[in-house]
C-alpha cells in the first residue's frame, strides 16, 4: 500500500501506552500530518492514552488536520494490528470528521 498526495496513507500504530497516527506521501517522502495521544491537545483531555478514547480523540485531530490540508481521502494501513479496538476507533473518528477511506 502506498500514499500519493491526493490520497495519503494514514498509518496507525499503538503501543500500551499511547496511540500514533500520520498521514503519510510514500511518493514524497514526507509526512502530511500527524497526531498522537502525546499531543498536547489531547493529553489534558483524555487520563490514559492507550484507551479507544484517546484513539478516537488521535482520529479526530487528524481528519481535521487533513480537511485543513485539504485531503479528503485516504487509504487506511492498520500497520498489521487487527481492526478493532483502537485501531477502529481511530477509523471511526476520522470518518465522522469527514476523511474518507
Amino acid at each position: 500500500m502506498k500514499g500519493t498526495a491526493e490520497r495519503p496513507r494514514l498509518a496507525v500504530y499503538r503501543s500500551l501506552m499511547h496511540v500514533y497516527a500520520q498521514l503519510v506521501d510514500d511518493t514524497a517522502g514526507k509526512t502530511l500530518a500527524f497526531a498522537s495521544s502525546l499531543s498536547p491537545d489531547i493529553r489534558d483531555f483524555i487520563g490514559h492514552g492507550g484507551n479507544k478514547k484517546a484513539a478516537g480523540a488521535v482520529g479526530t485531530l487528524l481528519a481535521k488536520k487533513a480537511v485543513a490540508l485539504g485531503i479528503k481521502r485516504a487509504c487506511f494501513d492498520r500497520g498489521g494490528f487487527l481492526y478493532h479496538g483502537c485501531v477502529a476507533a481511530i477509523a471511526e473518528a476520522a470518518r465522522k470528521e469527514g476523511l474518507e477511506f
